[in-house]
């Protein structure tokens, strides 16, 4: 751990994860009405090259930086391929199924799934707290299951006869996005000990864009970008720059000062800002259940983060 990780304070680096699981939710949702216009692997191609182009600078290696083992290249590349490509792809094409307030739902799982893979491949001590905030957090998303679909964000229209598969298939592709981000979490923390937070955001979003070039150039081949609105290109700018700037920089950069199940309960912000976004932006609804729902959610990241009571010595 860097020194300047040592001498951070721990609300700081929360601050950190917690802003950047809130912007991933954002640009979560407003990949909806983006998904509508741009095919799926083209939208990532652009998301990748307009983040290529603003890390450039971060690409080059430090002095400081000691030269890469093959095992670390390698976890560099699991990282483009499980938390870039894969969950990208996952994302855009579960959220163009389903809603932001079903990518919300479902996304909920990955507190859970973080701080399992975290006590499996990290060897982490999960707390007692932690387990309790990933419980709030399933316990939230067995209210939102049992309840309509309606309130799960799902449209009339595919959540009737001729859409149930596409929406289930959706589904399954935002699960695909939950393991994915929870990969990303827990190799993230194995990359922050030898690499800095804006090697590693400029690393992996090069190779994000070298995995999309082949079937994003050949959509862009085939797209008609006449159609795109200026208003468009502003969301799309905002999406490149959020999803692979921005988000990575902060997540990577908080993740130096604490353990990736812990950091994992700040994913949380993911799903609730998702749904937020959708309900206030795109006109989802949002019911009594979704509200209790992402009240545990908090509970639990308050649970998990709050400090505890140091014991009088004897």
């Amino acid at each position: 751990m860097s020194k300047s990780s040592r001498s951070r304070p721990v609300l700081v680096s929360y601050g950190y994860l917690a802003l950047s699981m809130s912007l991933v939710g954002t640009y979560i949702a407003l990949t909806k009405p983006l998904a509508v216009i741009f095919p799926l692997f083209l939208l990532a191609w652009i998301r990748f090259g307009i983040g290529g182009i603003a890390m450039l600078r971060w690409l080059r290696r430090p002095s400081t930086e000691p030269l890469l083992s093959r095992s670390t290249r390698g976890l560099i590349f699991l990282e483009s391929f499980l938390g870039n490509f894969l969950f990208t792809i996952c994302m855009i094409g579960g959220v163009r199924m389903t809603s932001a307030v079903s990518a919300g739902v479902i996304l909920s799982f990955i507190p859970a799934a973080v701080a399992i893979m975290s006590r499996v491949f990290l060897k982490e001590e999960v707390s007692a707290r932690v387990w309790g905030a990933v419980a709030c957090g399933v316990l939230g998303i067995g209210l939102l299951s049992v309840g309509p679909s309606e309130q799960a964000g799902v449209s009339p229209e595919l959540a009737g006869e001729g859409g149930g598969i596409e929406v289930w298939a959706g589904y399954l592709l935002l699960m695909g996005a939950v393991f994915c981000e929870a990969s990303y979490a827990v190799i993230g923390k194995k990359l922050t000990a030898v690499m800095s937070p804006r090697r590693i955001s400029a690393v992996v979003n090069l190779w994000g864009f070298v995995l999309t070039t082949p079937l994003g150039f050949y959509a862009a081949l085939h797209f008609d970008f006449s159609v795109v609105t200026s208003g468009t290109w502003v969301l799309v700018l905002f999406y490149g720059l959020a999803a692979s700037v921005w988000t990575v920089w902060l997540w990577m950069t908080g993740l130096q000062g604490v353990p990736a199940s812990r950091a994992g309960v700040f994913m949380v912000m993911m799903p609730i800002s998702a749904a937020l976004v959708g309900v206030l932006v795109l006109g989802e609804t949002l019911g009594k259940t979704e509200f209790m729902a992402f009240g545990l959610a908090l509970a639990g990241l308050l649970m998990a983060t709050l400090p505890m009571r140091r014991k009088p010595a004897a």
